[in-house]
């Protein structure tokens, strides 16, 4: 599937971001456990790179869908990503009692609000009057 411009941007953002979230985890912990909280982080932009594979797809198919579909199709593709997130965060904090560490649960949580930050950076990387 060949991406476009915006959906590697946000890619690499996500990507550039992880190894800065685990330096900062392992920053503060200063011992092997960062780690779970940096396997949160790797499953969190996991998630970050499969919402923006999802939407540039949806995107693609919406550019040649008729209005009465493509609405349910966008509110459908909106929905699946919501319930990739949910997900993906409430994996690691229901697990929690069966002796996953909690720091999953936050690294995962980091990079939930990393793809919020993503955005916001291709607007700042993005030139005036170019679309993104």
């Amino acid at each position: 599937m060949k991406l476009s411009g915006p959906a590697k941007k946000m890619t690499w953002i996500l990507l550039a971001a992880l190894p800065l979230l685990a330096g900062g985890a392992a920053a503060y912990y200063r011992s092997w456990a960062f780690l779970p909280f940096a396997g949160g982080a790797l499953l969190g932009t996991a998630l970050g790179i499969a919402k923006v594979l999802l939407l540039d797809h949806a995107v693609k198919k919406l550019a040649g869908m008729e209005a009465a579909r493509a609405g349910n199709y966008a509110r459908a593709q909106s929905m699946l990503r919501f319930l990739l997130t949910a997900l993906v965060l409430a994996l690691p904090a229901f697990s929690a009692k069966w002796g996953v560490p909690l720091g999953v649960f936050w690294g995962a949580a980091a990079c939930v609000l990393v793809y919020q930050l993503a955005i916001y950076a291709m607007k700042l990387l993005t030139k005036r009057g170019e679309a993104p």
